[in-house]
């Protein structure tokens, strides 16, 4: 049996190694905004478990077994999302917490039953990836907004991250997963997009909206 703790600690580290397979004691404790000490304790036992690679003073690295947990841990929680956005009627801003406590229920059967009723999702509400049962998560490739050019024709697929902010202030310009978006201007002075969608609408957005909004051209 794992325990809520060591779940929480297996997810944070299945992020910050997410792209360069590594993480340092360091990131770690940021991320958790845990002491050192603690993380360092925690890894041990991680370590002891199988879960991590832990060398004094080398780079953390989850093992297969604890990517694999890691990973069936997102899987409960985005589907967990989807069902309270989908099922239950909330908004895709105010799932996060609720998914965040149910998704240390130790019932598989629960979330299978779950992801039946949901009609088998392969992602969350806000564009992220759900685990399949043995872990495996396929991560589709999409762009920044910030990077299309002028004249650009996107469909916004995923948020890079799910902050209550951002998607409140999506909620509020009716900018939902799927909208079709055309790039109509670029300023060249703070790189902020006009863009226009859903019948008409036109919204100028900061640099820093754009960075956060993950999109794949129209074809």
């Amino acid at each position: 049996m794992i325990s809520q703790t060591e779940e929480n600690y297996l997810k944070a580290l299945f992020a910050l190694t997410s792209v360069k397979g590594e993480a340092s004691m360091n990131e770690l404790s940021k991320q958790l905004e845990i002491r050192m000490p603690t993380v360092n304790s925690m890894m041990k036992r991680l370590s002891e478990k199988g879960f991590v690679v832990y060398e004094s003073y080398k780079p953390l690295k989850l093992t297969e077994k604890g990517k694999k947990e890691a990973a069936l841990i997102i899987r409960k929680h985005r589907l967990t999302e989807m069902y309270l956005v989908n099922m239950m009627g909330f908004g895709w801003e105010e799932v996060h917490d609720i998914a965040e406590q149910i998704e240390h229920i130790q019932s598989p059967k629960f979330f299978d039953k779950m992801d039946k009723l949901l009609g088998y999702p392969t992602v969350d509400p806000h564009g992220s990836p759900i685990p399949d049962t043995e872990g495996k998560m396929v991560a589709e490739k999409y762009s920044k907004l910030s990077d299309c050019k002028l004249g650009d024709v996107v469909v916004f697929k995923a948020v890079s991250h799910s902050s209550e902010e951002l998607l409140k202030f999506l909620t509020s310009r009716m900018l939902a997963l799927g909208s079709v978006i055309t790039i109509d201007a670029i300023e060249a002075f703070d790189n902020s997009i006009t863009i226009s969608y859903a019948n008409g609408r036109h919204e100028v957005l900061s640099n820093k909206a754009c960075e956060s909004l993950l999109v794949r051209i129209k074809k």
